[in-house]
């Protein structure tokens, strides 16, 4: 019996991911007409259509869709067979694709990767910079293999390691009265408060961690991004909510925006390492865990 191969596979998933042929091609690094040639002889062997085109479209079959959620399942168990073999040569070596979400990338990346690097050169990280829920579906799928993310979150059966915890400051503008030491959050009730856009964990943990869990839109402006918040603040259009790793991390530099901490119980999101339960790289992960928690530990001295 002949049976596809995992090469057949891979661009049928590609094909799924892309649903354009030239973009599926070049993800896979072949030409068009190789992939299309790959997809249409993996049909024949199945005797079975999977995918219909046109000129200007084309779409999954019930059941090619039901091929291509196990042509993932194999795919993974594959990588994840090769992941076994590299981690029981060498810890850390070889490549790991990780997500990671837009209020962490640009601030801890740049701090944490040249440390890593140096203690295992033969280490390859791939990032994937994206929002938590879309982290979560590639990692389920396996087109990553951790992800690095503000916990909690709902991402099914994973497994999630916290790392450390990134206290809120809440940052007003320049021109703002005088500001007392500390501020409570029964102070911020008064204040137009500027927010991320929906979809943004960071929005969620923010409100969660200081207790307002409903904003009025009538006091509320909507930002794409932290750095957008802050110049947001800078113009005098309302404070924010900033965590202390992005203002390590330099967002305030060139700005006159002023920062304070929030009293009580220090509101902090948690930041955290997560992977596949079961995964082959278990090992692996938790001592990338663990220098993660290093680094943070030696910065904060």
């Amino acid at each position: 019996m002949i049976t596809p191969t995992l090469k057949q596979l891979r661009y049928l998933v590609a094909l799924h991911d892309q649903m354009h042929f030239g973009r599926a091609a070049e993800s896979c690094h072949v030409t068009q007409s190789t992939l299309s040639s790959g997809i249409a002889e993996l049909e024949t062997l199945l005797d079975a259509d999977l995918v219909e085109r046109t000129r200007r479209a084309l779409w999954f079959t019930p059941l090619g869709e039901n091929v291509v959620k196990k042509a993932r399942k194999i795919l993974r168990e594959v990588d994840e067979l090769v992941d076994l073999t590299q981690a029981a040569s060498e810890p850390l070596s070889g490549t790991i694709r990780i997500g990671i979400i837009p209020t962490i990338a640009p601030f801890l990346l740049p701090q944490a990767m040249p440390q890593l690097r140096i203690a295992y050169p033969k280490l390859k990280l791939q990032f994937r910079e994206q929002l938590s829920d879309i982290l979560c579906h590639e990692l389920l799928s396996g087109e990553l293999d951790i992800i690095l993310y503000a916990l909690p979150y709902r991402c099914g059966d994973v497994h999630e390691e916290p790392l450390f915890q990134d206290p809120f400051l809440a940052a007003y503008p320049p021109d703002h009265a005088p500001l007392p030491d500390m501020v409570s959050t029964e102070d911020l009730d008064g204040e137009t408060l500027l927010l991320l856009e929906e979809g943004h964990c960071l929005r969620d943990h923010a409100l969660a961690a200081c207790s307002l869990p409903g904003v009025d839109p009538s006091r509320s402006i909507l930002g794409t991004s932290l750095h957008t918040l802050v110049q947001m603040v800078e113009s005098g259009m309302g404070m924010t909510l900033i965590p202390q790793m992005a203002l390590d991390g330099g967002i305030l530099n060139g700005t006159h925006v002023r920062t304070v901490p929030l009293s009580g119980d220090a509101p902090a999101r948690t930041i955290g390492l997560v992977w596949r339960k079961n995964s082959a790289r278990q090992s692996d992960y938790m001592l990338l865990a663990d220098m993660l928690k290093s680094w943070h530990q030696k910065r904060s001295r």
